[in-house]
């Protein structure tokens, strides 16, 4: 994302207007991805001021499909966005773990605050309630844990090789309280110390703590704890890998790619790019390129 010193809101909305006028999504999308977010909603205000309706009412008008939805969430301030997303998993047809485990396992925990208090205004719900009534179980608890877990900084070196010696008597083929120890302690301590007893496990097990989890559990709360795991190691290799693997599948996974690019675009977007072509051998610019390219071929019927 580059994003310009000066907004200069007059020229921005003279720019909007015409565009909006004809719908040159190429010159909407240069404009706005160019600007921080902060900048997108002083320009917002100002539109509104000079033509007295609300800018993405405008934009949603005129525009449609993915396109409506980008554009959508390039407007939306950060938090605000986290928090429809996550109203939007919760109350949507079924429930979408993974958008859950996705903001929950990698946001601070200053974050997660500011997010239970903006969906409480603007989703008309308490978040807490709302995933307690959609989900269940040892994921619905380690969720709660996430949701409710006050400090991210600090480390209790007379834990470190506590924990680590619990969760080696955890992965050994039990079930039931071994979950419950993997989701205490995933649940209760911060990256740093996470990353501390990571090394001790596997200095005494041998093994990465990543294969003890694959071994104990399995579907939404294997992928909860394995979100905990990776984003303690590093946040950025876990959007890295989760941009990765929607660019993957059987058809690329539209709003997870989207709902990443916008969310980490003025957070730590050169980092996941340096993860991503360190993990893969290719750079995220050019990887997203061709991806797109042979789906519009595809769609246009120029392949296969």
């Amino acid at each position: 994302v580059l994003i310009k010193g000066t907004v200069h809101p007059p020229d921005e909305i003279t720019c909007l207007s015409s565009c909006l006028t004809g719908t040159y999504e190429d010159t909407i999308l240069m404009l706005l991805a160019s600007r921080s977010n902060n900048q997108r909603q002083e320009i917002k205000v100002e539109y509104k001021k000079a033509h007295g309706k609300d800018l993405v009412s405008a934009l949603k008008s005129e525009l449609g499909g993915l396109f409506e939805t980008l554009v959508v969430a390039l407007m939306t301030p950060p938090i605000s966005y986290d928090a429809s997303q996550l109203h939007k998993a919760l109350k949507g047809v079924g429930t979408d773990d993974d958008v859950l485990i996705e903001i929950l396992a990698s946001r601070t925990c200053a974050q997660i605050k500011d997010i239970v208090k903006v969906y409480k205004k603007e989703c008309g719900g308490k978040l807490e309630k709302d995933i307690t009534g959609d989900t269940s179980g040892n994921f619905q608890k380690l969720l709660i844990m996430l949701l409710q877990r006050s400090n991210d900084e600090g480390v209790d070196d007379n834990r470190i090789e506590k924990d680590a010696m619990e969760l080696i008597a955890a992965g050994k083929g039990k079930v039931g309280t071994d979950e419950e120890k993997f989701i205490n302690i995933l649940g209760n301590r911060s990256h740093e110390h996470l990353r501390l007893v990571f090394d001790a496990y596997k200095k005494v097990s041998g093994n990465d703590i990543e294969d003890s989890i694959e071994g104990a559990t399995t579907g939404n709360l294997e992928n909860l704890m394995l979100a905990v795991v990776k984003c303690a190691k590093s946040v950025p290799a876990y959007f890295a890998e989760s941009l990765y693997r929607s660019m993957r599948r059987a058809g690329t996974d539209d709003q997870t790619l989207m709902r990443i690019m916008v969310s980490r675009g003025e957070t730590d977007m050169l980092d996941i790019r340096a993860c991503f072509k360190k993990m893969y051998g290719a750079s995220l610019y050019t990887t997203i390129q061709v991806q797109w390219a042979s789906l519009s071929s595809i769609q246009s019927g120029t392949i296969g």
